[in-house]
């Protein structure tokens, strides 16, 4: 049986369905539940237009839609280019649509949006030992980089 998939631009009434897989995702990097924070933070990223949201929906054998992933996308800009630069921060799909096509199916749309948008590229970050990710991450062409390296300022305990 082959898996269908649907991924839409997440808008204010997509709220409730992007919330469960959004306090997920801050599960698995360690964070408290907190899916009231999470409803108030994802409403205000779509009310201030700071990021894009894209959602993941798998179609059952009834047609029917089961949100199951996202992605979210915030913009930046590069100086010496003076461009465009999407930073792909969130990607989650649900333990249960996981190799269905799910995570692919979001990067490959992410990867359509910045074209779309003229944008210079993509970056992302994960975790050292996210293997998995890094995997899907190569497997969809996004490359390495060799060439920085990254620091971090910590301002704060959070």
């Amino acid at each position: 049986m082959n898996t269908q998939i649907e991924i839409i631009r997440a808008g204010m009434e997509d709220i409730p369905q992007v919330v469960p897989l959004f306090d997920a995702y801050r599960q698995f990097y360690k964070q408290a539940p907190d899916r009231e924070g999470a409803r108030r933070f994802l409403s205000a990223r779509l009310q201030e237009k700071s990021s894009v949201i894209f959602l993941a929906f798998r179609i059952d054998e009834n047609g029917v839609r089961h949100a199951c992933g996202f992605t979210q996308l915030y913009p930046s800009f590069s100086s010496t280019t003076m461009e465009t630069i999407w930073i792909l921060n969130d990607l989650f799909v649900a333990p249960d649509a996981r190799r269905l096509g799910v995570g692919k199916a979001l990067l490959e749309h992410a990867r359509d949006f910045g074209r779309k948008t003229q944008a210079k590229e993509l970056t992302l970050q994960t975790a050292v030992d996210n293997y998995t990710a890094q995997a899907l991450y190569e497997a969809a062409g996004w490359q390495r980089d060799e060439e920085f390296l990254t620091y971090n300022l910590y301002l704060n305990n959070g």
